[in-house]
């Protein structure tokens, strides 16, 4: 049961410390629902605070964790492969439940405007919808998150970027969400085609919303780069070539990219390797 005087930033130390998949993404709409109930006034005041979150979130035994490289490929165009696309969506949408509370927690300490948290708290609580919508497509199929090899390196960028805060707004919402919407729009596709309106639905939907979660770091980006008198687009690109370890892979979708607040002149340069000195 929550305790009514837990800060935020508990809060979401409690969310990054449970382990099993369907608790995790409960106690996160739960806390969600607490925090824009006090903020509405309906709810008793709600501190920021501070906290220790841990360094990895916990993970249920299932699925196991693999390198990237070692995750089995499977074509989409097969019923085995629209699983494991639907189950690789999965494991992204509940590590974006970690990394929202994540920057929550590990961030509380700086101080942000009070949106900063409505957004990062809404964001966590739309992951956490979409991780349970996904895992009803998946129970339709007659699988399971947890069913299949996962792959571990989703948490690096959250690693690397653990002591700065405008890096990671830089690499997650901007680069890798962003990603996201480059994508979506083809995994759609491959589920109209097979016949499967309800996992369409669920993509339109997570689709709409993502745009959002990037959009939230793109106004937090520019604003603190507002606040520290640095060029936003320079800025960008010097932390992604600092913390994210590929180039970015065209096609972009630019239209969402642009309603999401990041233009073409931020990830465009970055599509060429660059020199590692400097980094």
């Amino acid at each position: 049961m929550t305790q009514p005087n837990l800060s935020l930033a508990d809060r979401a130390t409690q969310v990054l410390n449970t382990a099993d998949g369907v608790e995790k993404t409960a106690l996160s709409r739960r806390h969600a629902a607490d925090w824009q109930a006090s903020r509405a006034g309906t709810h008793a005041p709600i501190e920021i605070g501070t906290a220790k979150p841990p360094l990895h979130p916990a993970r249920p035994e299932h699925p196991v964790l693999l390198s990237p490289r070692d995750v089995p490929k499977r074509k989409p165009g097969t019923p085995a492969g629209r699983i494991a696309l639907l189950h690789a969506v999965a494991h992204i949408e509940l590590n974006a439940v970690d990394l929202h509370w994540d920057i929550i927690a590990r961030f509380s300490h700086v101080p942000m405007p009070m949106g900063f948290f409505d957004d990062w708290v809404k964001a966590a609580d739309e992951e956490s919808k979409h991780f349970n919508l996904i895992c009803d497509c998946l129970h339709r199929l007659d699988s399971h998150y947890g069913a299949l090899p996962a792959h571990h390196g989703m948490w690096r960028a959250a690693e690397d970027t653990a002591d700065d805060l405008m890096g990671r707004l830089a690499v997650v919402p901007m680069v890798l969400e962003a990603r996201g919407l480059d994508v979506t729009p083809g995994m759609i596709e491959i589920f109209r085609k097979a016949k499967l309106p309800q996992v369409t639905e669920t993509l339109d939907i997570i689709y709409a919303e993502e745009v959002s979660h990037v959009a939230y770091g793109s106004k937090w980006f520019h604003f603190l780069c507002g606040r520290e008198d640095c060029d936003p687009k320079e800025t960008f690109h010097r932390l992604v070539r600092r913390y994210f370890h590929s180039t970015l892979k065209p096609p972009f979708n630019e239209e969402k990219r642009a309603e999401a607040g990041i233009p073409p002149d931020f990830y465009w340069p970055l599509t060429e390797d660059w020199p590692m000195t400097g980094r």
